[in-house]
This record gives structure tokens, sequence and C-alpha cells, in this order.
């Protein structure tokens, strides 16, 4: 294997804490640059108004919940190549990265053509009402999207595998300059050559004219910031793939790895599809939280959504170190190292939990003022008042959603999805709701019992998520290391009979 631009961090050998966060800290500011990524979308969608923006939202729904499902197949791709890599298993390597990519691939193909041509119905689930502007714009958009997910598909497979190898910072790179490039073309591509503030900031209004007069542009609208973030995406995953193929970032594949392997594809799945379901019940959580605030009024609706994004921001740290952990615990598990990987996940929460008691004291001390940042004019105060309850109580207990991350990053890392899935969809769906229900309606808190409910539940799903990693049962590895020369091909990726146990067995 080349390995003369191999950035990957060593994780199974000498200090864990150094490693740690030198392979996380890529992760987290991948995450903040898809946070970008979006602003810029909806900044410049923003110019065509309202409708415009109403189109983007609905069709975001529709695309989030798709890439929730390559996400996890994502996953798979990471705990194996990582375990892999952790037992030496390097040609493994190179077959389990060349079938994940075979597989995301043929998924993302046959979702592109189901979701072009249920664009219109599933737009019609998430509330878009036909006939409208913003129901055309979202057709145009979502079906835009749809034609160019296997090139979304293929960035985030890229990124996840280069993560179980170890290699965070190549992804950042690539992140980075789709962001910029997105950045660049969103404009064109959205408002063409007439009204494009763009040159108006840079005092190119001269151009602008020329350009208009020579091409009579002017933009695709909505539609534009779907072909912007294609071939911003598409030429990140080309060169992705192409690193991939040549060897250049240390997994070096062949033609060979990527003919389908049933074995390893039922591996796969085993692991990614929990993992999609696993993200998935965020999503859905805030869905039903939502139908129950929603009692409280219009107001406390707009509060919740303010809040609720100001919380994703604050847990995005959380959520990078979680990924870091995933590469820890599968390196370290693969290699047979169990103390070191548990060692891993104890120091990622110490980091969590020092960094989220400072975030949960800025939150509380500034609740107010973060709310209304985001909310002015007619009922502004009320959505203030409500969104700074919701951020003082709430906020509070960010330290035990962080640890609750973390610990489940540990268990993906392992290779218990089902296990990570069954705590999420325990803590989500069951408390929360539950918690929630219970504290607005039967004990008539309103609002706030919602708020009380959803700051229990982060409680509680931490001490459970902790007690069952306290007990240690988690820390079978997926694969057998290869004990004999390091080019010998192993037979697949199933412990030997009396050695390591397959993964979710609880």
């Amino acid at each position: 294997m080349s390995s003369t631009r191999d950035r990957s961090v060593n994780v199974t050998d000498g200090p864990l804490l150094k490693p740690l966060v030198v392979l996380s800290l890529p992760i987290v500011l991948t995450n903040l640059l898809q946070v970008g990524y979006n602003l810029a979308d909806t900044f410049w969608v923003g110019r065509l108004g309202q409708p415009a923006v109403s189109a983007l939202s609905f069709s975001w729904a529709i695309v989030f919940l798709v890439i929730s499902l390559s996400l996890g197949f994502s996953v798979a791709g990471t705990v194996l190549v990582a375990q892999h890599k952790g037992a030496g298993n390097l040609d493994r390597v190179s077959h389990v990265a060349g079938q994940t990519i075979s597989l995301v691939v043929a998924v993302s193909l046959l979702f592109s053509v189901v979701g072009y041509l249920l664009a219109p119905w599933l737009l019609l689930l998430v509330g878009a009402t036909p006939g409208t502007t913003e129901f055309g714009m979202a057709v145009e958009y979502t079906r835009t999207m749809f034609v160019g997910i296997p090139f979304v598909f293929s960035f985030f497979i890229f990124q996840s595998l280069l993560q179980g190898w170890g290699d965070t910072r190549t992804p950042l790179y690539l992140m980075a300059f789709g962001v910029g490039l997105n950045v660049v073309v969103d404009p064109f591509f959205i408002l063409g050559f007439q009204d494009n503030m763009l040159f108006a900031w840079f005092g190119l209004e001269s151009l602008e004219s020329t350009l208009f007069a020579a091409t009579g542009f002017t933009g695709f609208g909505v539609q534009g910031a779907a072909i912007a973030t294609i071939i911003s995406r598409g030429i990140g995953a080309v060169i992705g793939i192409w690193l991939l193929l040549s060897g250049a970032v240390g997994i070096e594949l062949a033609a060979a790895d990527f003919v389908p392997d049933p074995e390893t594809i039922r591996r796969i799945f085993t692991i990614g599809a929990p993992a999609s379901l696993e993200i998935s019940t965020k999503a859905l959580s805030v869905t039903i939280l939502t139908a129950l605030v929603a009692i409280a009024g219009a107001e406390a609706v707009a509060a919740y959504g303010i809040g609720t994004r100001v919380t994703s921001m604050v847990v995005l740290p959380a959520l990078g170190i979680a990924r870091g952990v995933e590469t820890v615990v599968g390196q370290n598990l693969g290699a047979g190292q169990v103390d070191r990987a548990t060692r891993g996940v104890r120091a990622a929460i110490g980091i969590v939990v020092g960094t989220f008691l400072l975030f949960s004291i800025g939150v509380y001390l500034f609740a107010d003022v973060i709310i209304g940042v985001f909310v002015s004019g007619t009922g502004a105060q009320s959505v203030v008042s409500t969104g700074g309850a919701y951020l003082r109580i709430v906020g509070v207990t960010y330290v035990f959603l962080g640890v609750f991350y973390i610990i489940q990053g540990g268990f993906r890392g392992s290779g218990r999805t089902r296990l990570a899935l069954v705590f999420a969809f325990i803590g989500f769906i069951v408390l929360r709701s539950a918690l929630a229900y219970g504290f607005a309606v039967p004990l008539g808190w309103g609002a706030t019992g919602i708020w009380y409910g959803e700051a229990v539940s982060n409680v509680l799903m931490a001490a459970l998520a902790l007690a069952y990693f306290r007990r240690g049962t988690w820390t079978d590895r997926l694969v057998e290391a290869d004990r004999g020369s390091a080019g010998r091909q192993q037979p697949d990726d199933r412990p030997t009979a009396g050695g390591d146990q397959p993964a979710d067995t609880d």
C-alpha cells in the first residue's frame, strides 16, 4: 500500500488523548463547514423571497432523510475499515472499502430514480400544497437533487472510509474546497447575471450588465442551488474516489475490490441499516415534540424551532468527537486492545464534560439574547421569553446529551449499531416523548413542561447508556486478526469459532 500521503493518525499506540483530539477536530470542522454549506444555499435562495425559502425547506426535509440513510451505510464502512486496520488486515481494508463504495453507489442510483419519480408525492407528505409557487419550486429542487444523489453519497462514503483509516484531514480539505466552490457558484446559478448582489458587493455592476447583455441568463432560481450543490459535491466525490484508486491516501483499491461479495455486503447491511435508523430517530423526535409544542401556539413553535437549531449547533463538537471515537474504538478492538478502546471513550467523555459545562453556562446566561438574534417583529418578545426558557432548562443538560453521543460512538465503533439504535429509540422517542407529554398535558405545564421533559430525558438516556457502557459487554470485535503474512487474504469478515463474538448479540 502506498503511504506517501497517508495522513492517518496512530490511535493504537502511545498516548491516547492527543490523537483523539487530532482525529476528532477535523470532523468537528467538517460538520461546521456542512452547516456553512446549508447557510450559503439558504442565504442566496432567500434573495428570491419567502416562497423560495419555503420550497427549500420542504425539499430539504426529504433530502435530509435520504442522506441519513446513506450515513448509516457510511458508518458500516468506518467500523469495518477501522477494525480491519487495527487487526492488520490491510488487504481486507481495500476489499471492504470497495464493497462499501459499490453498495452505496448502487443504492444511490436506486434512490435517484425512485426519488425523481416520487418527488411530487413525497412533497405532499411533508405538507407542501399542490398548485402553489412553492410546490413547483420544491419539485424542481428535489428532482435535481435526486439526480445528483450518487455524487452526494459518494462524497460521504469517501469521508467515512478515510475516517475509519484514521485520516480525517483529507475529507476536511475536500469539504472546505466544496463549500468554497459552492459559495462562489451559488449566486450565479440561482440569480444569474441580473440583480445579483454579488456584483454590487465588489463594484462590478458594469461587468454584470455586460454578461447579462451577452447571455440573458437570469439564473435557475431555487433549482440553481441544487445544481451548484451537485457540481461542488460531484467534483469532491470524483477527487475522493480518485485518491482511493491511486492509493495516495493509504487505502489502495483494485478492480476486484468492487466485485460484489455477498458476505461482505450482508455485513455492511447488518451494521449500516440500524445506524441509518438511529440517525433518523433524532429527526423523528423533533417532529413529535413540534406537534406537542403546537398545542401551546405558534409562538411556542417558533421558540422551539430556534431553540433546537441552537442545540444542534452546540452539540456539533460532541457529534464530531463521537465519530472520532468510532475510529479509536474500531481500530483498538481490531487490534485486541479492549482496555485502550474503553479508555478512548472515557477520554472523549472527559473532553465533552469539560467543554459542555462551559457551553451550558454561556447558554444559560445569554439565553434571551441568543433567541433574540433569530427573531424580530410582531410577537418577538413572547418568542424570546419562551425560547429563553427552553435554553435555560434544556441547556443545563447539554453535558448529558454530549456524554450520550460519545457512548453511542463507542457502541458504533464496536459494530453494535443495533445496540446504539435501541438506546436512541428509548431516549429520543420513548423517554423524550412520554416525559414531554406527561409534563405538558396531564400536569398542565404547557410548553415549559415540554422543555422539562426534554431536559429530564437527556439525563436519563445518558445514565442508561453509561450504565450499559460500564458493563463492558459491548467490546467484542467484528473481525479476526491476520496472524500470518501481511499480504494473506482473509476468507471473510466473520470471527472464528471460540474467538471474537459477532456484534449485536444482546
